[in-house]
């Protein structure tokens, strides 16, 4: 039982990950992605790795709960969503004595329409994901999704239970 469900987590790794390549290559190998290993996100979790959290959770939400998503959108929106490249602990020019939760999405969206052509969806994705710090809700529902996969994984890597999140959300 223990193998074959083993098994199964390993598959959707897998497949999860490929879905992520296909729709975001570009992205992962974007030296800004690639250097965001560096800055820590939540816990010992970096900025990269809760990016590709939220990533392959957002696939899975949209999946388990049957929402008809477009996946490119919401793979690259969600890689993008912490796109601020700074590490936030410290601080940003930017943020003008603002905290980071409020002002961040706008500062990783500046920093993703620099280097990506971005859809609507993807826009909206990466400003809105923060809800309801930034007020204004997301308005398609791969933002939304989007923003529940980042709540979920912060609090998971918030409280370091980073495994929860691979054995909870790649079930099946």
């Amino acid at each position: 039982m223990l193998l074959k469900r083993t098994k199964k987590f390993y598959e959707r790794q897998k497949e999860l990950q490929k879905e992520i390549v296909e729709y975001g290559q570009d992205i992962l190998e974007a030296k800004a992605f690639r250097e965001s290993k560096k800055n820590m996100q939540h816990g010992t979790v970096s900025v990269q790795e809760h990016s590709m959290y939220v990533t392959r959770a957002s696939l899975f939400i949209a999946e388990e709960l049957k929402i008809r998503v477009n996946k490119r959108d919401l793979v690259r929106g969600a890689l993008l969503h912490d796109y601020f490249q700074y590490d936030w602990h410290i601080g940003h020019p930017d943020l003008e004595g603002k905290l980071h939760g409020f002002k961040h999405p706008e500062i990783a969206l500046k920093n993703a329409e620099k280097e990506f052509q971005l859809t609507e969806k993807q826009r909206d994705i990466i400003s809105h994901h923060m809800f309801p710090l930034t007020l204004r809700p997301p308005k398609c529902k791969e933002a939304w999704v989007v923003t529940m996969a980042d709540k979920y994984c912060s609090l998971l890597e918030t409280f370091h239970m980073v495994k929860g999140i691979k054995s909870r959300l790649h079930k099946k």
